[in-house]
């Protein structure tokens, strides 16, 4: 429970991403909620999204409507807003108002209008992915006018999505406290995917002429102006404070870093084993992946990992893979015994797996079923050979039947030539990993220490190939590798380490300058930081090749080591820690309202 007191009678917290998963704001509000119960009652505590039914199916259980809202709900539907209560099935189970706005959108001129005469909001070249949420967000803050019932209310909103619902209380002057969360802003989340160096370029442009230049002058807009108007206005990192403050015009008051549920991961003593579970599945896949062309060393293997959405530049892919490139000629000038197997797994346009890699698969899985069919006579054999101290060898312990298929098998097994850089077959022939792959000499050429396999789909658990979900795909690994160029927060090596996987990412990203100071200068940090803010390309491709040299050379008492330093780091982002920066921020909006 918070050690402040909170001061509001009630809260709504808004967000396009409740009860609807599409981005990593989800995460943030389901994995601290149960935290914010702990200091809001079960009604004292709202969550706020929109209606969509096959979504709302899954994780939300519809309740009638309460007694208390009945009258008006009632007269919300004759405007066209249609409310449904319930509670979100998630840790806490919070409250929640999910609101079907398809009756509503009559309004969405008149809400464009009311924009451009309150705030300059111009939203003429507007698209369907500006208006829906507009829509939306109008209609969410027209029903907490009428929910909140007189109570000493304060409404937090997140990102330009809901950033209208703060508009609507402002252009109506309903006495509620707000404030507005950016967790990235979207013109700097455009600037940096269209690879213009954002933070060099903070002070020397002009935001709205640059917003306008990408067509996105309405959201940008939107966003400014609900930073500007929000009583309270927050962001989720240092660095992103900055970018605000110089592209939407308001520091903030208030940064609210994000955390985890670390009750919802294993101990440490469960991490260990399963480390080696999810290990041993992945070389299981990589028996049947290069086996076929070369053997490799799987006891001299260290797995490394890049993950997350298909943002080439910002998520510092194209730093990951020529780094890569980097690290290989370093281990063969070197003459390393260690191999490096690279996985890329991020989701693209997939067709379908390599047919080949399915054979593969079969081929393996027959000899496989065949080894354990046969395993108890192998046993027996080898017990009986060893116990009467005669020779151990093929003819002994296999028999003849079994020795001439599996050998035929072997043949069908073995392939000529190298393995492919994808698993799946990709619509895009010219995709821009495999072509920057290729183009780095990362051909998973048998002389090559560093491999690269590239995983274009979701890691659900059930995929045909690993069959491991993402977190399990991470405890399999030695190293997760998050080069971010552009990261407001950055959940990945955050949940790494709350695996006990060890990780690196950059000071230009929001989690890794959080613990940039705590970090840097420790030979074994648990999570290593590389310096990236003012640095060139090349300088962080060269200095993250450099790092994952060194971390090849670590002994397995080092990595160790350093797993069970990076699990307390994540203990310590636990929301219990962390969920007082909201109430400061709900109390300070509070105070400028109901002073």
């Amino acid at each position: 429970m918070s050690d402040i007191e909170k001061k509001a009678e009630l809260l709504f917290e808004v967000s396009w991403e409740v009860c609807n998963k599409v981005g990593g704001i989800n995460t943030v509000i389901k994995s601290k909620t149960s935290k914010i119960l702990e200091s809001y009652n079960d009604h004292d505590y709202i969550a706020v999204g929109p209606y969509f039914h096959d979504k709302a199916t899954e994780e939300f259980e519809e309740v009638p409507t309460p007694k208390e809202f009945e009258k008006k709900c009632k007269e919300l539907e004759t405007e066209g807003i249609q409310i449904h209560f319930g509670k979100w099935l998630i840790k806490g189970s919070p409250f929640t108002i999910l609101i079907d706005f398809n009756n509503y959108w009559y309004k969405l001129n008149e809400i464009k209008q009311k924009l451009w005469e309150n705030f300059s909001i111009s939203s003429i070249r507007s698209g369907y992915d500006y208006d829906e949420p507009l829509v939306w967000s109008y209609a969410v803050g027209r029903v907490i006018q009428c929910l909140a019932n007189n109570k000493k209310t304060v409404v937090q909103c997140h990102e330009w999505l809901s950033g209208v619902t703060l508009l609507y209380l402002k252009i109506n002057k309903v006495k509620i406290s707000t404030v507005f969360t950016t967790h990235a802003t979207i013109l700097g989340r455009t600037l940096s995917s269209n690879n213009v160096n954002l933070y060099a370029v903070l002070d020397k442009i002009n935001p709205d002429q640059e917003a306008y230049k990408y067509n996105i002058e309405a959201k940008h807009s939107v966003e400014k102006q609900s930073a500007i108007n929000s009583d309270i206005f927050t962001t989720v990192s240092e660095i992103t404070g900055i970018e605000a403050e110089k592209l939407l015009g308001r520091k903030p008051d208030v940064i609210l870093p994000n955390g985890l549920d670390i009750q919802k991961f294993p101990t440490f003593e469960e991490l260990s084993v399963q480390h080696n579970i999810f290990k041993n599945k992945i070389k299981e896949f990589l028996k049947y992946y290069f086996f076929p062309y070369y053997p490799l060393d799987l006891d001299n293997t260290l797995i490394y990992f890049l993950a997350g959405r298909y943002e080439y530049r910002d998520k510092g892919i194209d730093v990951f893979i020529n780094s890569l490139s980097k690290l290989n000629a370093m281990m063969k000038k070197s003459k390393s015994k260690k191999n490096i197997v690279a996985f890329i797994w991020v989701p693209a346009n997939a067709q379908s797996i390599d047919p080949h890699l399915l054979q593969n698969k079969a081929i393996y899985d027959e000899i496989q079923h065949s080894i354990n069919d046969n395993n108890t006579s192998i046993k027996n054999k080898i017990m009986n050979n060893l116990l009467s101290n005669k020779n151990i060898n093929e003819k002994s312990i296999f028999s003849e039947s079994f020795l001439f298929e599996t050998k035929k098998r072997l043949k069908r097994f073995k392939k000529v030539g190298t393995p492919e850089l994808s698993t799946h077959h990709l619509y895009d022939k010219n995709d821009q990993i495999v072509k920057t792959l290729y183009s780095s000499g990362l051909d998973n050429m048998e002389d090559d220490p560093v491999k690269v396999i590239f995983y274009p789909i979701y890691l659900t658990g059930s995929d045909g190939l690993l069959d491991l979900t993402y977190y399990e795909c991470m405890q399999g690994s030695h190293l997760g590798v998050f080069p971010s160029f552009y990261e407001p927060w950055g959940y990945t090596p955050l949940e790494a380490a709350a695996l006990g996987v060890s990780s690196v990412t950059t000071d230009l990203a929001g989690f890794g300058r959080h613990i940039y100071k705590e970090c840097v200068d420790k030979e074994i940090p648990g999570v290593f930081v590389l310096k990236r803010d003012k640095k060139t390309d090349q300088q962080i491709t060269d200095s993250l090749a450099k790092f994952m040299f060194k971390f090849s050379k670590f002994s397995k008492q080092d990595r160790v080591k350093n797993k069970l330093i990076a699990r307390n780091m994540a203990a310590k982002a636990d929301w219990k820690f962390l969920i007082d920066n909201y109430i400061i921020a709900h109390n300070k909006a509070f105070d400028k309202t109901y002073k």
